[in-house]
């Protein structure tokens, strides 16, 4: 039976990968620092790898008190079991109250495997995190057995189509991976240091140690819709995937890069690489174009974020429209084209003034 005052502390996974702190680690940190505020309690990040101990510096300027360093040349390459052993080590012996991990490659192996060994639950693809009480709503004449203070993990379930609010307020840590993109990190404190403590549980390879016998890096030259400031996006309603020519012609005039949604990708019009959505990436760029795209919940919890969102589509009733700042009910073929004049008019007079 788990002490639950024992636990203390919000925990962050810290990814790296080729000795280089990946962006959702920050974006928990944020996290995890308004997380840690009503609970009167510190950041800790949890560095693993070789040779990695010049990363903590990073992770101190952008919100962590302390970082725990596991370093060890078992650790040069992620691999499930000596990642896994790692973790869970740090989770027995530093007992933290929340444990965050980034829903990565490496996350969505990572957490199961971890929570499943320290006997706790975990959440996966949350998108909104925030202390509460637990149950939301007192039962009457339970009022006492309300538990407060608890980590309430919200996420999309049944398809997306409802959200779902969990607890795990009987098992500690309570831990949940959160997407990229989905939580922002704050602004880096210049010159901030944190408390690094060296921990190591000592690395035994056995038969659950795979042999990494090769890395085979994917070579893209397409660029991270997720840094994209302008996403011209498009859904089934383009039509074709000839007929995404009028939407690049629109990103290419307005600075801004393609996007879709996940019917495109099922069809084959697009790559993977260009999904926005629950199953593809979470955007929030300042302007979101939305051609052809009817709105399903799974693409908007995706790019709900963005700054303004700019619909495009035949059908007056289509969901998107309901998040849209701006919306234009018509024909994507001569809209989108008629855009794209007049943004390049607008730019050519302005050269010209």
């Amino acid at each position: 039976m788990q002490n639950l005052e024992e636990y203390k502390g919000v925990f962050v996974f810290a990814q790296q990968v080729d000795n280089k702190v990946d962006g959702i680690a920050y974006e928990l940190l944020g996290k995890a620092k308004e997380l840690a505020a009503p609970l009167n309690t510190e950041v800790t990040a949890v560095l693993i790898g070789s040779n990695v101990k010049d990363l903590c510096d990073n992770l101190a300027q952008y919100g962590a008190d302390r970082v725990i360093l596991v370093d060890d040349p078992e650790l040069k390459d992620y691999r499930t079991e000596p990642y896994a052993h790692a973790l869970a080590s740090v989770i027995n012996e530093f007992k933290p109250e929340i444990m965050l991990v980034g829903a990565t490659a490496i996350g969505r192996d990572l957490g199961p495997t971890v929570s499943a060994r320290v006997a706790t639950g975990l959440t996966a693809d949350c998108t909104v995190l925030e202390i509460g009480d637990f149950p939301l709503v007192a039962i009457p004449g339970k009022e006492a057995e309300q538990k407060h203070n608890q980590l309430l993990m919200t996420r999309p379930a049944f398809g997306g189509n409802t959200i779902a609010t969990i607890a795990c307020p009987d098992n500690r840590p309570q831990m949940a991976t959160v997407r990229p993109g989905v939580m922002q990190k704050i602004e880096p404190i210049a010159g901030a240091k944190a408390e690094i403590v060296e921990f190591n549980p000592g690395f035994t390879p056995d038969n659950k140690y795979v042999e990494i016998k090769e890395i085979v890096r994917a070579v893209s030259d397409i660029k991270d819709i997720m840094d994209a400031k302008i996403l011209v996006s498009g859904g089934r309603g383009v039509g074709s995937s000839e007929n995404f020519k009028i939407l690049e012609d629109l990103a290419a005039a307005i600075g801004g890069q393609v996007s879709c949604s996940r019917a495109v990708v099922d069809s084959g019009w697009k790559p993977k690489e260009l999904q926005v959505g629950q199953t593809g990436k979470t955007v929030r760029p300042n302007v979101y174009f939305a051609i052809g795209i009817s709105g399903a919940i799974q693409h908007v919890a995706g790019m709900e974020e963005s700054d303004i969102i700019v619909a495009i589509n035949k059908d007056e009733d289509a969901p998107i429209f309901d998040v849209a700042d701006y919306g234009i009910v018509g024909d994507l073929n001569k809209i989108v084209p008629q855009l794209t004049e007049s943004i390049k008019a607008a730019k050519a007079a302005k050269a010209n003034s």
